[in-house]
């Protein structure tokens, strides 16, 4: 059954919502997944996340409309799942991992930092990696310098012992 007017205006305004506080908003094709999949799509996504919605087309463009988000009017046709995420690179993320293993997921657009990306652009958003990723790689780093002048000073200590032994 259909949304009236005003469970048409709800949906708009919870869009509207995410999409403020959005940096990437990403759309795929979801013809003919099996609902379990789907549901393991949505978990993958809650826990990343991203907020990830089936939308009316005419809705979306409703909450798109005036942001940054707006190329994305053109390509808004046929069954599409909406991603959206505040993590640049989330969205993009979840859909492209979710999509190498189901075939019937297929990427069609995004966009970020009001760039329109094609299929392409959004798998090579997905690669870069996440916020925390590259904090862990930068702490690594910067530990690896102190951590090898420890073992550095425990193989000193080491010596010196077994020498006035």
């Amino acid at each position: 059954m259909g949304l009236n007017l005003e469970g048409k205006k709800v949906v708009v305004a919870e869009v509207s919502v995410q999409v403020a506080s959005a940096q990437t908003i990403v759309m795929a094709e979801y013809r003919g997944i099996a609902v379990g999949d789907l549901t393991k799509l949505r978990s993958s996504a809650r826990q990343s996340g991203v907020y990830l919605r089936v939308l009316r087309n005419t809705l979306a463009r409703r909450a798109i409309a005036g942001t940054s988000f707006a190329p994305l009017s053109d390509q808004m046709t046929g069954p599409l799942i909406y991603g959206m995420s505040a993590d640049p690179v989330a969205a993009a993320k979840v859909l492209n991992d979710f999509a190498k293993g189901n075939d019937k997921l297929v990427l069609k657009a995004g966009v970020y930092a009001g760039k329109l990306l094609d299929k392409a652009g959004v798998q090579a958003l997905a690669s870069i990696p996440s916020r925390e990723e590259l904090l862990a790689k930068l702490l690594g780093v910067m530990m690896a310098p102190v951590a090898g002048f420890a073992v550095a000073l425990g193989a000193l200590a080491k010596q010196r012992e077994n020498a006035t032994a």
